[in-house]
């Protein structure tokens, strides 16, 4: 997602704006949820994300990490012919594989939030530029948590991914100086002002 040029977007597409894009997550089950819709939503829009939020619900076990780690193949082909289901066996297979990759970063870490907040010392970042309208598509933060989770075993995890998925999790406030959501965030959690590094608009 990009800034907040929300304006013309439907009543989902706001109201997801306006009470989640960008609040930090520190609650694992809605950490696999926010990851599991980044993954699924490469190559599509994010508004067909939220109008089929409640299929994948229903198909993930409510984003469950550890019965999803258990799917068996019958269930992904249950899920596959899911009535509204995106009809891609390979991301259906990646959220399964993500979710067993889930729980070896829990077992390492205590929790996956405790893992990717890890990156940025518990805060969010603010970038210099970025509540400006300068927000690119991936940056060195995203390159390296990529890195990262790919070496873990992740499927559907590339900087550009990962980068929107920081973004909506709240690991990065990229709202709008002039949006309200910007200093409610600021106001609310620890946050760190820092330079931009690496981006790729």
């Amino acid at each position: 997602m990009g800034n907040c040029d929300w304006g013309q977007a439907g009543e989902a597409e706001r109201l997801y704006h306006d009470r989640e894009w960008g609040v930090p997550i520190h609650d694992d089950r809605r950490m696999f949820e926010a990851l599991s819709l980044d993954c699924l939503q490469c190559g599509l829009s994010w508004s067909l994300m939220l109008k089929k939020r409640a299929i994948f619900r229903r198909c993930f076990a409510e984003f469950d990490y550890d019965q999803v780690a258990a799917f068996t193949d019958e269930q992904v082909q249950r899920i596959l012919e899911t009535p509204g289901m995106l009809r891609s066996e390979r991301k259906v297979r990646a959220i399964v594989a993500n979710a067993a990759c889930f729980r070896q970063v829990r077992a390492q870490f205590g929790s996956f939030c405790a893992y990717l907040w890890g990156f940025t010392d518990g805060k969010t970042v603010v970038y210099e530029g970025h509540p400006q309208g300068r927000v690119p598509v991936r940056n060195g933060l995203s390159e390296r948590i990529s890195r990262d989770l790919k070496k873990r075993g992740f499927r559907f995890v590339g900087p550009v991914m990962v980068y929107g998925f920081l973004q909506g999790c709240g690991v990065i406030n990229d709202h709008g100086a002039d949006c309200p959501c910007f200093a409610r965030i600021n106001g609310a959690f620890p946050t760190v002002e820092l330079e931009p590094e690496g981006e790729v608009f």
